[in-house]
């Protein structure tokens, strides 16, 4: 049996897709400027997103928000302040909400570092990905080491005490000896979390239909386990298949993604789950901008509503990346099906050693961890799900 839907955290995740350049790796909802981005018009929009998620959801007082793209960055703090003075308007906001904005070197400076402090912006995630200009060049990154080092002293003197720096390894032509400099160099500013994600080639991209020649699969494990290592030794515990974080500094707005919470999803192709008396809503808004800032446009579409197995794959999917997994509790009270279904699915998984049961909580082995994939498309059968919607490592990004 679940709890009132109202028990349910809810989130919010707006969704900016404008970039200066499209990265050859980068799968999400981008697009590269091409004119100037029209702020005031897709702001009006935006607003209206918003009342419309609102008044589905009355009451609900909404904990994180996470503002992504593309490079929110590339927004005026004037515009953010302006979402978020809505936000606080309609009394949806608390002083312990979580707020954060992705920022990428390059596109970002100290002013406006100091106007997203201002508008409310508590939280910055900045895309550093590696600091090796010859790493950076590869990727298509558009800034250079230097740049990255100075946006992060820049977040520090606007006043940012939580930070999270993003870095990708297994990167091409990077050795191991590189990926650990990468690690070094981004401890020495203690961040309060860290996000440490291999490169991966995704369908519809650049890399995908070009790939480029990457560090092998044991390579690339060996240098996941010393960068385990290091930032472990930094104070940062990993609670997260990629998230590193010092104590009391877990993402909140990830970590509900994880517990298979709520969030409001606005914005050119943000995604958008719902949990109301008549079960789980899932739902996406128009991907392009010009579709989506469109005056006929429908904000909600391709609405789906899983249940069953569908339902059970889809927590597995979020709340086994947690390495201390769940709550066996929270299965029924997220999903409202049977703990007997549960059971069933992960028995062999349990018999093989890639998941641990201690009877209340439930989680990955560590070799579980490593092969969390494959331990996902074990619990596929049964579903009606596509298995490309395996993880991402940007939560924002799933289904």
């Amino acid at each position: 049996m679940t709890n009132s839907h109202t028990d349910v955290p809810l989130a919010l995740y707006v969704h900016f897709p404008w970039c200066v350049k499209k990265c050859p790796y980068c799968d999400f909802n981008s697009h590269a400027v091409r004119d100037n981005i029209p702020e005031l018009a897709y702001l009006e929009k935006l607003l209206g997103d918003l009342d419309s998620e609102l008044e589905d959801t009355p009451g609900r007082i909404i904990q994180s928000v996470f503002i992504g793209g593309g490079t929110p960055s590339l927004i005026s703090p004037s515009t953010i302040a302006a979402l978020l003075a809505h936000l606080k308007e309609a009394g949806r906001l608390s002083t312990e909400s979580e707020i954060t904005l992705e920022a990428n070197p390059g596109a970002s400076d100290s002013a406006r570092f100091l106007g997203y402090r201002a508008a409310g912006v508590n939280r910055l995630s900045i895309g550093v990905q590696s600091f090796n200009d010859r790493s950076l060049k590869h990727i298509g990154r558009i800034h250079d080491g230097n740049q990255s080092r100075d946006a992060i002293r820049a977040a520090r003197s606007a006043g940012f005490e939580n930070i999270n720096i993003d870095l990708m390894f297994a990167l091409p032509e990077q050795s191991e000896r590189d990926a650990l400099a990468d690690v070094d160099i981004a401890l020495t500013f203690a961040p309060e979390h860290l996000s440490y994600y291999q490169l991966t080639l995704e369908p519809n991209t650049a890399f995908h239909n070009d790939p480029p020649e990457l560090p092998d699969e044991d390579t690339a494990e060996v240098m996941h386990q010393s960068a385990i290592e290091r930032i472990n030794q930094a104070g940062l515990t990993r609670y997260e298949v990629s998230a590193f974080a010092l104590k009391g500094r877990q993402s909140r707005h990830n970590r509900n993604y994880w517990e298979f919470g709520d969030y409001l999803g606005v914005g050119a192709g943000a995604h958008g789950k719902v949990t109301s008396t008549d079960g789980v809503t899932r739902y996406s808004k128009p991907r392009h901008p010009k579709a989506y800032l469109d005056p006929q446009t429908v904000f909600r579409c391709h609405v789906t509503k899983p249940t069953g197995d569908d339902l059970l794959f889809e927590f597995m999917l979020n709340a086994l990346r947690l390495t201390d997994g769940f709550d066996r509790d929270l299965f029924g009270m997220r999903t409202g099906l049977s703990p007997t279904r549960l059971a069933e699915q992960i028995k062999p998984l349990i018999n093989e050693g890639l998941l641990r049961d201690d009877s209340e909580r439930l989680c990955a082995t560590e070799s579980g961890l490593r092969y969390l994939n494959n331990v996902l498309e074990r619990l596929l059968p049964n579903t009606s799900i596509n298995t490309t919607y395996l993880p991402h490592e940007r939560p924002d990004a799933l289904l």
